[in-house]
């Protein structure tokens, strides 16, 4: 695990951006796994600007969101499927149907989330994988629990969660319900990059980094990847 400290967000963003143009320059049809949240907004505002002045491409680009709310509409301002196309998509130059979101309403849940782990599949498995992390320590909505998780699922979100997010959802209820990649699935990226900022998140990446690989701690599996990158801004590094 490479840990790498930044005095603020912005040359965090920088070089968060700089490890997607490598993967892209290296290998043009690179499949990425995408987060939402605030941690990664920067990284995608600088990958933005790098398309529109033709530094990198994103034409022959396929990526997975880790996760997406149920029973939202995606076109629900709160979505993370808007968030994508307001935060990304919609500023750059990716093919639609290279684009995979989960599907939070579909009707059989068991069979989108066997679908999404197949088309992951078939495009060969994730090449870069971004992440960012929970005051809980939890990677994608992977909550804290007993045993880590494998594919993608759908889960009951913690109250911890529920609270953390609930500040995006002014004039509606937030949803307790979502699909996620399961740990077993982040993990078999060939390259994990993790993003976290502020204090809020101090404690969480003190457990991802020295505390025990527990499923109590998510997060903490990263331990064991053979290329996880973690970039940390010195609030959310104040304990290591």
């Amino acid at each position: 695990m490479q840990i790498k400290i930044f005095p603020n967000e912005t040359e965090l963003a920088l070089t968060a951006a700089d490890i997607f143009e490598e993967t892209i320059t290296k290998k043009p049809n690179a499949v990425l796994g995408l987060a939402t949240g605030a941690s990664p907004v920067l990284t995608y505002k600088e990958l933005i600007r790098r398309c529109k002045a033709g530094v990198i491409s994103f034409a022959d680009v396929i990526t997975f969101n880790l996760d997406e709310y149920c029973d939202l509409p995606r076109a629900d301002k709160n979505s993370y499927y808007t968030f994508m196309q307001e935060n990304l998509f919609g500023h750059i130059d990716i093919k639609p149907e290279n684009v995979h979101i989960e599907d939070g309403n579909a009707a059989d849940f068991e069979a989108e989330c066997k679908a999404y782990d197949a088309q992951i599949a078939a495009a060969g498995y994730i090449d870069l994988q971004l992440l960012g992390i929970g005051t809980n320590g939890h990677i994608g909505f992977n909550e804290p629990g007993d045993a880590f998780t494998d594919g993608t699922f759908r889960i009951r979100l913690s109250e911890s969660t529920i609270k953390a997010n609930s500040r995006y959802f002014t004039d509606s209820k937030m949803p307790e319900y979502a699909l996620t990649m399961g740990v077993g699935s982040i993990m078999k990226a060939k390259k994990i990059l993790l993003i976290a900022t502020g204090s809020a998140k101090a404690d969480a990446i003190y457990n991802t980094v020295n505390g025990p690989v527990s499923p109590h701690c998510p997060a903490s599996v990263l331990q064991t990847h053979p290329d996880a990158i973690l970039l940390l801004d010195e609030a959310a590094a104040a304990r290591l």
